[in-house]
């Protein structure tokens, strides 16, 4: 007997996470230099919030330097002005440390991706014809460096050397090493004619011979874009960042305006304060938490896709993530593993189980497809009676391989006895007997059961015949084929539904393989035979009715869909069409993470929506420290306000500038890292929100201003 020998399964990887670099104090240490420029006045306008404190500062500093002269005129201590001018300073210090943090981790990677950027020789193709034979171009090419080549040039490129530039590959097939691009370290395989054709430079062929058509102008190519991109500089303001701004200026604008006006309407009761504390209390009004965490917010986003080996062109890509509607996912590669698997072996009447399940295995080992090979590792877990029982199998001496062809449509082994081994599409394979032998009607009726029910399943058919040495044929039986789903789709599809996210499933298979897919993965609904202007019209329909649509894709063909998409997610390996249509990179060409550039989109917003509930709530309880200071003195009444007994009018003052400072620090690490994000309804996030961050925004200032207070008031002068 035989023996089969059980492949050794692939072992799933976890995907490679490109380092963003967690939140650490030598951050601080590192971005203080950035921070420090960001303090220029033409630069922090830009923050109208944070631009108001800056001026604020820059007037107390101004009073701080005069006092000595003005004999006490501006009716504050030079120890209280000098104390507030600081902490204005360290919380307009604090605004643009969280900023230049966040790019501080974009650079890092960038810096990273500097090191790919070599200057290579090429060997650029003289007047290439696609028409001539391969061998005869690669004689005629000439030494250029890879700075001096142009669009559409063609250069040759073998085992050892590294890609000149991004382009396609138009002749040839190679092993590729794309680990300085992807962090990868296994080599990918790229092949003209389909959809992982494109290839990246800077990247290093490890065997065989390709001819790239390079598709990218100098300054141009795929990683001066990821440069640009990591870095920060090409980050634009999302439509959502843009109102909030508008919001804060819109609040700042206002409580400005009540500050002016509260030292005239003091002034009638006697009770007019310095414009040192007319400037603090400013301060701690407008929302300078939030202005101080925006910009750092919308950069840790992309940021974080960074981390997930994803790039996202802007900024507004990742908003729109978190606002997504529908997903379209392709069936094969996202939803099932792509290659289908042996599921079952199904033997004829008459036929013992064990003799169809080692008759498939022997007939598969030279089989190097994934299907071939999932017939021997089915076997070699099953015995006859189906119970656990792995066996060993090898290809006996002298066998000779009969390969697949699309004429014959099966492969098989013809054993040195003479015995003729095949499996195949099941009229292949029943033509093939009835070639030696007539088929009985029953035989072959329950074959064509068979076939129609696995049909039915959405599965595929393969028959299994021998021929023995005497002539003979026999029909054994059936293995069932099937597209695998992945693991843990069901559950993530079905978070996705408690989100109010609609998932489709778009493959070019028929209805019938379609909705037995969709029904085991999950899935909303399903598109079956569809063509590229079959998504385009899907994606058009859904944003017609106001929808927001989310796909990946990787062909030429998937470009039009990509370019529609608000958020279409291109592979690495995809084509160059694929990569400029689409608004986001995946650097793993990973197409399940589309599920997770959602999640990190929502998590965007989540962050940003805590973050202002946090910094409205928190103003709340600054009012409580600094209006009682100011005016109980005049108005008895307002004591009762004075909930937090703070020692006095100007310690009270001054806590609640510092814990303004402070707790923008303290947020920093959570405005980077993100809000954790749990799958839910907006009603329960909100109200999440207002549980934790509101009630947590009014509670924080209340203990963080007492406690400063009982320091401050160690002070001399308070």
């Amino acid at each position: 007997m035989t023996a089969i020998t059980s492949p050794t399964p692939d072992t799933a990887q976890a995907p490679h996470r490109t380092p963003g670099g967690a939140f650490n104090p030598r951050q601080l240490w590192s971005s203080l230099p950035e921070a420090l420029r960001k303090l220029d006045p033409r630069e922090m306008w830009h923050n109208p919030v944070m631009f108001i404190v800056e001026v604020g500062a820059a007037l107390t500093t101004v009073l701080a330097i005069a006092e000595p002269f003005l004999h006490g005129a501006t009716g504050s201590t030079i120890t209280f002005t000098w104390w507030i001018t600081i902490w204005l300073w360290l919380t307009t210090l604090f605004a643009t440390l969280a900023e230049a943090v966040a790019e501080g981790r974009g650079k890092a990677q960038a810096a990273t991706l500097r090191k790919t950027r070599t200057t290579t020789l090429a060997n650029r193709v003289v007047g290439y014809d696609e028409a001539a034979d391969a061998s005869a171009q690669a004689a005629r090419t000439e030494s250029v460096a890879s700075a001096d080549l142009r669009l559409n040039d063609v250069v040759v490129v073998t085992a050892g050397e590294l890609i000149p530039g991004d382009g396609d590959i138009v002749r040839g097939i190679a092993s590729v090493d794309e680990s300085a691009i992807t962090g990868e370290s296994a080599p990918v395989v790229r092949e003209s004619g389909g959809d992982r054709s494109a290839v990246t430079g800077g990247t290093r062929v490890l065997s065989d011979r390709i001819v790239v058509k390079i598709t990218s102008k100098p300054g141009e190519t795929f990683v001066d874009r990821m440069i640009a991109l990591v870095e920060g500089a090409a980050r634009q303001k999302t439509p959502n960042e843009i109102a909030l701004n508008i919001l804060l200026a819109s609040l700042t604008i206002i409580f400005v305006v009540v500050v002016l006006a509260l030292g005239p309407t003091a002034g009638f009761a006697h009770a007019a304060p310095t414009v040192t504390v007319l400037v603090a209390l400013l301060v701690c009004l407008i929302p300078t938490t939030i202005g101080a965490l925006l910009s750092a917010i919308g950069i840790a986003g992309m940021d974080r896709l960074v981390q997930h080996n994803v790039l996202a062109m802007s900024g507004r890509a990742v908003e729109a993530a978190g606002d997504v509607n529908t997903l379209l996912l392709d069936k094969t590669g996202t939803i099932t593993y792509g290659n289908r698997q042996a599921a079952e072996f199904r033997a004829l009447r008459g036929i013992v189980s064990a003799r169809l399940i080692e008759t498939a295995a022997t007939a598969s080992l030279a089989d190097p497809t994934p299907e071939g090979q999932s017939v021997v590792a089915l076997a070699a877990t099953l015995n006859g009676d189906g119970q656990n029982a792995p066996a060993r199998y090898e290809v006996p001496t002298g066998a000779v391989v009969v390969p697949f062809t699309a004429q014959t449509r099966m492969s098989g082994l013809d054993l040195p006895d003479g015995t003729l081994l095949r499996k195949g599409a099941p009229n292949a394979v029943k033509a093939w007997v009835e070639e030696s032998t007539p088929l009985p009607a029953e035989v072959a009726a329950e074959l064509d059961a068979h076939v129609s029910e696995i049909g039915q399943a959405g599965g595929t058919p393969l028959a299994v015949a021998i021929r023995d040495v005497t002539g003979g044929a026999h029909l054994l039986g059936v293995i069932y084929l099937k597209d695998v789903v992945k693991t843990g789709l069901a559950e993530r599809f079905a978070d996705m539904r408690r989100m109010g996210i609609r998932t489709v499933m778009v493959t070019g298979d028929n209805p019938l393989t379609a909705a037995a897919i969709a029904r085991e993965a999950g899935v909303d609904d399903f598109l079956a035979e569809a063509t590229p202007e079959d998504k385009l019209a899907l994606i058009k329909r859904e944003q017609e009715g106001g929808k927001l649509i989310a796909m990946t894709g990787d062909g030429t063909n998937d470009a039009p869909a990509l370019a529609q998409s608000d958020v279409g997610v291109a592979m690495n390996t995809g084509t160059s069409a694929a990569k400029e249509a689409g608004n986001m990179v995946d650097l793993d060409s990973d197409p399940t993470k589309l599920i997770d550039i959602v999640t990190i989109g929502k998590q965007l917003l989540i962050t940003r929506g805590a973050l202002t509930t946090f910094s409205i709530a928190n103003d709340v309880a600054k009012y409580f420290a600094i209006i009682p200071a100011m005016f109980v003195g005049v108005f008895p009444g307002l004591q009762a306000l004075n909930i937090m007994r703070l020692h006095s009018p100007d310690s009270a003052i001054l806590s609640a500038v510092i814990f303004n400072a402070i707790i923008i620090v303290i947020l920093i690490p959570l405005a980077l890292r993100g809000v954790r994000y749990r799958p839910s309804t907006a009603a329960s996030l909100l109200t999440r929100n207002l549980l934790i961050y509101g009630i947590g925004g009014i509670i924080a200032p209340f203990i963080g201003i007492k406690l400063i207070d009982l320091l401050v008031s160690l002070i001399p002068g308070f």
